[in-house]
């Protein structure tokens, strides 16, 4: 498996994740007695309450799978320890193109390592401007293609660890 396959966790997010996996594995009998309870009030054409509670399992299910893949791709640890070079877990800022007033500061990290107070933007190692900026050094000039298939120019300014 590659790097760019692998997840990065920190110990809390994989904890956190972890229960709640647990509880919706936890919770498959509650909805499962409860599609039950409603296939025996009769007609299920018309039976919003079956429709609902199949529609929540559904829903569930789904999640327990893509919180199941995500952690058996996970690697935990801690969050880098290194500054200058941007890593899954730094902080970093960069400048778009030659504007020095055109800069962004996001955390390069899945969403599901979640940032608790909203005020800071998550990129994807993953995404097209993630990879174009792993193991960049301050400094360092890259490029990489958006959607629309233009080549934008970034230049990491800083990369620091994340402390939530």
């Amino acid at each position: 498996m590659t790097d760019t396959q692998v997840t990065w966790l920190t110990e809390e997010a994989h904890d956190r994740l972890k229960a709640e996996l647990d509880q919706l594995i936890a919770n498959r009998p509650v909805i499962a007695a409860e599609i039950n309870d409603r296939r025996e009030e009769g007609d299920l054409r018309e039976n919003g309450g079956y429709h609902a509670a199949r529609e929540q399992q559904g829903q569930e299910e789904a999640r327990i799978r893509q919180l199941q893949e995500l952690l058996n791709n996970a690697k935990v640890g801690e969050a880098p320890k290194q500054s200058g070079v941007a890593l899954p877990g730094s902080v970093v800022k960069v400048q778009y193109g030659d504007d020095k007033n055109d800069t962004e500061t996001f955390l390069i990290a899945t969403r599901q390592e979640g940032v608790s107070d909203g005020k800071l933007e998550v990129y994807s190692p993953k995404s097209p401007l993630g990879e174009a900026l792993i193991d960049a050094k301050v400094g360092e000039v890259r490029s990489y293609t958006i959607p629309n298939g233009n080549t934008v120019k970034v230049t990491l300014l800083s990369a620091e660890p994340y402390h939530s």
